[in-house]
């Protein structure tokens, strides 16, 4: 599985990020740019994900490590960002509601 970190996520330019935590989570703070694709919800609309490759964040890493193995067994080109929004947050990153 690939990963990245958040200071990784930091420098990147044009890569779609989808976060996968539930809709009240991403309501209450998320990176900024990001897409909102709840993993409950992902099922039924894989056909909202990014053609190209694209990275994934969680709250910490664990949801969105176990969406990167599904979604790249299934042929997308998925990232997973360690540490996730808490570690983004961590690090003082600006964060939008």
């Amino acid at each position: 599985m690939k990963s990245i970190t958040v200071d990784q996520l930091a420098q990147r330019e044009g890569v779609p990020l989808i976060d996968v935590r539930e809709r009240h989570e991403f309501e209450a703070g998320h990176v900024p740019g990001a897409t909102n694709l709840p993993m409950s919800e992902l099922g039924g609309r894989l056909d909202e994900l990014p053609g190209e490759a694209f990275d994934v964040i969680c709250e910490l890493g664990g949801r969105s490590a176990r969406v990167v193995e599904a979604l790249s067994d299934r042929g997308h080109d998925a990232t997973n960002v360690e540490g996730g929004t808490a570690a983004w947050v961590a690090q003082g990153r600006p964060v939008a509601q």
